[in-house]
């Protein structure tokens, strides 16, 4: 069965990342990804880098997979407290 943990493993080999989250219940999944790779990307170039990482996982195992991809600023922003 394909995990959270085996999942943002295959990310983690793939896209060189500052922060890496993965949940999900065995066939759908969520996936939290920042990256310097992101930086310039639009959202679809951006979840095309992550499948690649994924490959074949990404037919075979994977039913779904949600995901929030950021560059660290973007997290960054995303984290600093509201006034």
């Amino acid at each position: 069965m394909t995990t959270p943990e085996s999942i943002q493993s295959a990310i983690e080999a793939g896209v060189a990342c500052d922060r890496v989250e993965v949940s999900g219940d065995g066939q759908h999944f969520q996936a939290l990804i920042v990256s310097k790779a992101f930086e310039g990307l639009s959202k679809v170039r951006r979840h095309q880098l992550v499948y690649g990482a994924l490959g074949d996982r990404m037919r075979e195992e994977i039913h779904a997979l949600s995901m929030t991809t950021l560059t660290p600023v973007e997290w960054a922003q995303r984290m600093a407290p509201k006034d």
